[in-house]
């Protein structure tokens, strides 16, 4: 009886993991709509945001398009950074996509005689940071101006590719949704510039197109190769029997598939992501990701994890006592364990030899050590009919297990036997696949996405990877890093306390790094041989905890919970990951594992796996103060039940909330002796993104869930002012995006800040409403916030547009201030210090030095204000207007005399100043005032 209840309950649970509130494409368009009313009437659509960087790591490329008559001419897409442009081979790049509705582009076509610009949004490299898109955008202005042209409920766009004959000829190879099927994916048509579509090949509802290619002497002629996959938070797939090669001979009118039991190619449950390359009409090739497991390796030398997998005890007893104390010396196992202990262990029955294995094996051991085939590349001589494979030996560390994350060949436009591959690497062959090169250099990133082929001069290469842009007029001997965009992937921000402070932040495979928080990008930096920034750790960067008492001990790592204590002055670290004990269950870490310093003493770390960790001595030791805090996990190939977010009160030590990936959120008032569930009266199944306790109210809990693994876009955002027995929605009118961060203002606990997938929001009245920020900002998701409090800066930790920060005096200074019922108040003036240099010409330029008075104020409606400018005696120096919108805006008044006023007059009312080269007279040292809708302020010029 207990065995079948045991049974209805896992099933119920999967029942209800697998539930899913969809967000519609119509429902997405309705919320599209609002969002751009809401930015035209939002308070703070003028507050000025600026990007600190870096760029010198740049972020992941999924497209490049260039200029096949001017080669220094090209566009690079990023994966959730936007449309980006070159007109000087990437000397400087200029964003075209800031005013679009969403940054993230799977690909993109350019019709280089109309200047048509085709943008399929949504990254199809299908890995846990590949957000989704909103369909088809095009441009005819060079990003002016876009326009959404359909295909809204794709999500996912692999390839655009435009006819040669008849530019209003698209054809659109679309993956469709990632973690839910859809019927929107396949091959699409437009006839009319994307006006209409009509879906040429469907398949089924977990299989889309990935690649798409043309016969260069015949555009009828094209195949396309489709992908089965799923995602979900728990597992992976990757490859699946309707995997295959599609060709069409009539554009698309007829569909055949070419990837038969008996072409050559393989077929089955194996078959993952297959990358397309056509040289001629006869001789196609194929890249694919074989998730078939691998057949009679080699054994490595030495003993290895996967060696215990299966082992019986006898094998376990007979093992080289030497070879045994190696093996557990250089995996870390507990100091006093040696070989004849763990064998006594075994021999007892105390420990199985799989325990070993076991207790190796985590989700990184995993993403690594998995034995697929991987990449192989097939080629066809006859149009696709048959195929052989090229490469006779394993393509060793091209893709690992994750090929979903690659997938593209290349074939040179005059040598059909000159072809390219990548992945982690990337490899030249000049033999048609059979043996291969590496040509990466230092100054090159792994994990590559897209390379271009001079079709005029074959020596020339333009490749895209997850570091950015390299250019090699070498085929590939040498490169040029070309990193001039701020398109880190951010996943996690902090800052430390030193004068200027730090920060520090984790990026998507390009480690973590610290710079000056009034660092800014230039070119100078290769003038001074130092960059601003500096790298600090390698891998996936995560999250980032400093000591603040010497602002020298960092805690940071890589993905899956391998973290380190840094000593940034020494160049130290020190493993300091949680380990179970050899023959208990593995923990289990998220992609981004939690970690937190306890505010009431900073030798106390807080570690997050399935249960929640604690060491009093800086990480070196760990005890558990919790059982497994999460739903208890889902067998698959992704760690699921994991902690996400941990905080502790300020008000209390001990007093600890923590969030999951299954929906959980515990609390405990006395360090973990109890735990008591708050989430039971929440959305159920739902990522915690946040959960983060009121520095104002000891009892108030703020709370983001977030949906974007079930493709549910609904922004949850809560509130709890009794510790989580209840909660109140303040979502409010925030869009349709995930949440991602929720941030309470220091000072006033009336003002929030939100990050989604989609923007940054404020709300000034403890969210009963949001504004969002749009000025010199993009359309990006924000994964983290945090605020310096020694300058009140909200730094902003984007993933796809670098770092931000926002001054926040003035949301406070406004609140203090809105009670006096004016129509405008000041917040705000510059300081002006004299100079003989206004208004006069710079050295070797026509350009003149202008001063203005720059004023932060609030207007409580838009409006034409006239001001003055009146000398102590409230005699009037000038006299104009200027134009607010309703909300916050930043005014710039110059410090010039109204030409109107005569010599007499000046020199009756006791003003001396000479006349510029600009022909204007400057207001001299001075006390002034500003009047302005019968308010007076008060100025000096020093």
């Amino acid at each position: 009886m207990m065995k079948n209840l045991t049974l209805i309950f896992f099933i119920f649970s999967l029942l209800s993991y697998s539930q899913n509130n969809f967000t519609s494409a119509r429902s997405i368009e309705i919320s599209e709509n609002n969002y751009e009313e809401q930015l035209r009437s939002s308070i703070v659509k003028n507050i000025e945001v600026t990007n600190i960087g870096p760029s010198v790591m740049s972020g992941r490329v999924t497209d490049l398009e260039v200029n096949p008559n001017n080669p220094t001419e090209f566009y690079v897409a990023y994966a959730s950074g936007g449309l980006w442009h070159t007109k000087n081979n990437g000397t400087t790049f200029s964003p075209i996509m800031d005013n679009s509705m969403t940054q993230n582009i799977g690909d993109f076509a350019v019709d280089w005689g109309s200047g048509a610009i085709y943008v399929g949004t949504g990254e199809s490299n299908s890995s846990r940071s590949s957000y989704p898109g909103i369909g088809v955008l095009k441009s005819l202005d060079n990003g002016k101006n876009w326009e959404n042209i359909g295909l809204r409920d794709t999500h996912h766009i692999s390839r655009i590719i435009i006819n040669p004959n008849d530019n209003q000829h698209i054809v659109i190879a679309a993956i469709g949704h990632l973690y839910s099927n859809n019927l929107q994916r396949g091959i699409f048509n437009s006839f009319d510039g994307g006006k209409t579509w009509a879906q040429s090949l469907y398949i089924n509802d977990n299989t889309g197109a990935i690649d798409l290619v043309y016969d260069p002497y015949n555009f009828e002629i094209q195949y396309a190769a489709f992908w089965e996959r799923s995602r979900t938070e728990w597992n992976f797939i990757g490859s699946g029997e309707s995997s295959a090669i599609y060709k069409t001979v009539d554009g698309g009118k007829i569909w055949k598939k070419i990837t038969t039991q008996t072409s050559g190619f393989p077929t089955g449950n194996g078959v993952g992501r297959i990358g397309l390359a056509i040289y001629d009409s006869n001789i196609i090739y194929a890249v694919l990701d074989n998730q078939f497991r691998r057949k009679g390796e080699k054994k490595t030398e030495g003993i290895q994890r996967l060696d215990f997998k299966d082992m019986t005890k006898q094998d376990f007893m007979s093992l080289d006592n030497k070879e045994l104390n190696l093996f557990i010396k250089q995996n870390r196992f507990q100091n006093e364990l040696n070989s004849e202990l763990l064998k006594s262990k075994i021999e007892s029955g105390e420990l199985k030899p799989s325990d070993v294995y076991k207790f190796l094996t985590d989700a990184n051991a995993e993403l690594f050590d998995t034995p697929v085939i991987g990449a192989e590349v097939y080629k066809s001589v006859d149009g696709g009919t048959t195929w052989k494979k090229q490469n006779e030996e394993y393509l060793d560390a091209v893709y690992n297990s994750y090929g979903y994350y690659f997938g593209r060949i290349h074939v040179s436009p005059i040598d059909s036997e000159q072809i390219y591959i990548y992945g982690v690497p990337i490899l030249k062959s000049n033999d048609s696949g059979k043996t291969y090169v590496r040509i990466g250099a230092s100054n090159v990133h792994v994990d590559h996405h897209d390379l271009w082929i001079n079709p005029k001069n074959t020596d020339h290469l333009v490749l895209g990877n997850d570091g950015g842009v390299n250019i090699s007029y070498d085929q590939g001997v040498n490169w040029m890093k070309l990193n001039q965009p701020s398109v880190g992937q951010f996943y996690s921000i902090n800052v430390d306390n030193a004068d200027p402070y730090n920060v520090y932040g984790g990026l998507q495979d390009n480690g973590v790094w610290m710079a000056k928080n009034n660092s800014f990008e230039s070119p100078y930096w290769h003038e001074s041989g130092h960059n601003n920034w500096t790298k600090i750790m390698g891998g996936d960067g995560m999250q980032i905890q400093i000591d603040n008492r010497d602002n020298n001990i960092v805690y940071t790592g890589l993905q899956f919970g391998n973290y380190y204590r840094l000593n940034i002055s020494e160049g130290t670290r020190r493993v300091i990951k949680p380990r179970h004990k050899l023959g208990q269950s593995p923990l289990r870490f998220n992609w981004q594992t939690p970690i937190l310093i306890s505010p009431h003493n900073q030798d106390i770390i807080y570690f997050g796996s399935n249960k929640l960790h604690r060491s009093f001595n800086k990480g070196d030791s760990w005890s558990d103060i919790s059982n497994d805090l999460t739903k208890g996990g889902i067998k698959g190939n992704v760690p699921y039940g994991t902690l996400t977010c941990i905080d502790e009160s300020l008000f209390t030590f001990g007093k600890i909330v923590i969030g999951s990936d299954d929906g959980n959120v515990f609390l405990t008032l006395n360090s973990g002796d109890s735990w008591e569930n708050i989430s039971n009266n929440l959305p159920s199944n739902l990522w915690v993104s946040r959960v983060i306790f009121s520095k104002h109210n000891q009892s108030r809990v703020y709370l983001s869930l977030n949906g974007y693994r079930k493709n549910d876009f609904k922004p949850y955002l809560y509130v709890s002012d009794d510790n989580g027995i209840s909660w109140k929605e303040i979502y409010a009118n925030l869009p349709l995006s995930p949440i991602n961060v929720i941030k309470e203002d220091i000072n006033n606990e009336n003002i929030l800040y939100v990050g989604t997938d989609n923007g940054l929001f404020i709300s000034l009245n403890r969210g009963l409403d949001w504004h969002a920020f749009s000025s010199n900002f993009p359309r990006v998701a924000i994964h983290d916030l945090v605020i310096h409090e020694g300058t009140n800066e909200l730094v902003i930790g984007t993933h796809g547009r670098s770092i931000y920060k926002i001054e926040l005096d003035l949301f406070s200074k406004y609140l203090e201030a809105s009670s006096n019922q004016n129509i405008i108040s000041f917040l705000n003036i510059n300081e002006i210090k004299f100079s003989n240099s206004w208004g006069n010409k710079m050295i070797y330029s026509s350009e003149t030095f202008d001063i203005n008075l720059v004023i932060d104020l609030f207007s409580s409606k838009n409006k034409n204000f006239e001001f003055e400018i009146l000398n102590e005696n409230y005699k009037v120096l000038n006299q104009g207007n200027f134009n607010t919108d309703q909300g916050f805006n930043k005014i710039k008044i110059p410090m010039v005399i109204d030409k109107k006023l005569s010599s007499k007059y000046l020199k009756k009312i006791g003003f001396k100043s000479k006349v510029s080269d600009d022909r204007n007279r400057y207001l001299s040292k001075g006390e002034y005032i500003l009047k302005v809708d019968n308010q007076d302020l008060r100025f000096s010029v020093k």
